[in-house]
């Protein structure tokens, strides 16, 4: 299991401290004005529609629609936007290597996104191809509902690499206006219970590359999910309406304690590569031997340590990272977005099209009948539903492969994973993700699957 308190957690006990800091963004490009645009990413849909708006931009059109300054976007089925003449160069001092490299660039803004929900937090996420060499971050930038615009926050620097003159992927710390801050991957109001809000925001990307090279980051998709999800303790229970199990790998964290401990103190906080490899298996695009070849031999699931090296945030410490998961999945040719879904009904949707869910959640040891532990913070994989509508998951938190696969009882999981608020072990009151997942899904989707994941806005 995770052992990093939840962002929620983090982020009230940070505002106090970053609440005059600046975004310390590394590009050079100009912040652009948020202004009346268009819609063009919008996607609408699903059971959780009322409190959460899934945007992205892929495909040649929404590109064309954003700005850019020295961006190209590339043809075929799943163009991209890619480095064309770059804009500029700067100098980036990487925190986590202590160097200090100059970069070539260039950016491109999305028109301005009107969420169907006013939202009081905002994850950004990405789908790219990053060579050694080359590397991206996104920012975000906010109207508030008074008209005032937020700083433009870094939301990640990501390369799916890690090779000698490769930066290091990170959130960053310390981002904030007084009015609203940066917990690792979340843009959070200070106070959501509050009237202000957030409708309207754009994304800004800026692709970087080793100078006087023709090297580039190739982002196939950049989007976001907006949501409004309130404070709560408890939710309303869904009625079972699946039974059926996906033939998803098990695979336990607990295996792999003590291996490579420079990536968050090894296996017992790798909860969420865990999951991750689980499901990138189950759909054919794990990593290969070669990939693999680093690991030392004598560790069982190499893939799942593999997961954890690149899905390391450097700054965060630790391998659970919401957006840097999906983009490692996106590393290995998988489609990948973080959301919040409304019930396990609509995870059922998915399930019956044949796509497992990765879950966040966090419970008391008594909360969650045969878990047999408590967290602050976990990831799992869910796989199917019983005939009585439990629910199957691939608990990465157990001894051996052998006793991943899990099943928990309707009620309590849906509690667990949908609330925001519970009580913590000493009584007092901690925070849960709202009904975060990662969702993974192959370059060519069936037609069912299609209308799955469209319900929900993925597609």
């Amino acid at each position: 299991m995770s052992m990093h308190t939840s962002r929620r957690t983090v982020l009230a006990a940070a505002v106090a401290v970053a609440a005059a800091a600046g975004t310390g963004a590394a590009s050079a490009a100009p912040a652009l004005a948020a202004s009346p645009g268009t819609d063009a990413a919008h996607r609408p849909g699903g059971a959780a529609a009322s409190l959460v708006d899934n945007a992205f931009f892929a495909g040649r059109h929404d590109w064309e629609s954003g700005s850019g300054r020295g961006t190209l976007v590339l043809p075929g089925s799943t163009a991209g936007i890619a480095i064309g003449r770059a804009a500029g160069r700067t100098d980036y001092a990487d925190p986590h290597t202590g160097t200090t490299a100059a970069w070539e660039y260039a950016t491109w803004t999305s028109p301005v996104h009107r969420s169907s929900v006013p939202a009081t937090e905002i994850v950004a996420h990405w789908n790219a191809d990053t060579p050694a060499g080359t590397w991206l971050q996104v920012e975000l930038q906010g109207r508030y509902t008074d008209g005032t615009l937020t700083p433009w926050y870094v939301m990640g620097r990501w390369t799916a690499g890690d090779a000698d003159g490769d930066i290091r992927r990170t959130s960053l710390d310390g981002q904030a206006d007084g009015r609203s801050s940066i917990s690792t991957d979340t843009f959070a109001l200070d106070d959501e219970s509050g009237t202000l809000r957030v409708p309207s925001y754009q994304l800004r990307l800026t692709l970087y590359r080793t100078p006087g090279t023709r090297l580039t980051p190739v982002v196939r998709r950049l989007g976001a999910m907006a949501s409004a999800v309130p404070a709560r303790f408890t939710v309303p229970a869904s009625k079972p309406g699946l039974a059926r199990e996906l033939r998803v790998p098990a695979y336990s964290q607990d295996i792999h304690k003590g291996q490579y401990p420079q990536y968050d103190n090894g296996g017992e906080a790798w909860c969420s590569p865990t999951s991750s490899s689980m499901v990138l298996d189950y759909w054919g695009h794990g990593p290969t031997r070669t990939d693999v070849a680093w690991v030392d031999p004598s560790y069982a699931d190499p893939q799942v340590d593999n997961a954890a090296r690149f899905t390391y945030d450097y700054q965060y410490e630790g391998c659970g990272n919401w957006p840097f998961n999906a983009a490692y999945a996106a590393s290995r040719g998988m489609n990948a977005a973080v959301t919040r879904l409304g019930s396990l009904t609509d995870i059922e949707t998915l399930i019956g099209a044949g796509v497992p869910v990765i879950t966040s959640q966090s419970f008391l040891a008594t909360e969650l009948t045969g878990a047999g532990y408590g967290t602050s913070g976990h990831l799992m994989a869910i796989v199917g539903f019983t005939a009585d509508g439990d629910v199957v998951a691939n608990d990465p938190a157990s001894e051996d492969d052998a006793a991943v696969r899990n099943i928990y009882k309707r009620s309590e999981f849906e509690t667990i994973w949908l609330r925001t608020k519970r009580y913590n072990a000493t009584g007092g009151v901690s925070s849960g993700s709202g009904g975060v997942v990662y969702v993974y899904w192959p370059p060519r989707p069936t037609k069912a699957q299609e209308r799955a994941l469209r319900s929900f806005g993925l597609l």
